[in-house]
């Protein structure tokens, strides 16, 4: 089964704080909606090395919304784009689709 988003890394972080929870939650859905345009904008462009680096800036909200396999394949991918390889490309939109439904119902 595929793992969900959750908010049990941010309630670990900000504990009873929902102010503190909440906060946290509005910076992740504002910097990932850019961080993926970013992304989109320099893999289309065949720019790897630049979209590899907004792929390690993306693994932060990954990790922060509790996705640990996601995590681990996004680490996967970014190291592979480094080097052009974009097989992982796919699973990788997946993980953001995934993401973006939890982020924006």
């Amino acid at each position: 089964m595929m793992e969900k988003p959750n908010l049990s890394f941010i309630i670990e972080i900000a504990g009873d704080d929902e102010a503190f929870q909440n906060s946290i939650l509005e910076i992740i859905k504002t910097e990932f909606r850019e961080e993926v345009n970013l992304f989109k904008t320099n893999f289309s462009s065949k720019k790897y090395k630049e979209a590899a680096h907004n792929v390690h800036k993306i693994k932060h909200k990954i990790g922060l919304l509790g996705l640990e396999k996601a995590l681990i394949k996004a680490s996967e991918f970014e190291k592979a784009l480094k080097i052009g390889n974009t097989t992982l490309h796919h699973s990788f939109l997946e993980i953001l689709n995934k993401i973006h439904v939890y982020l924006y119902p």
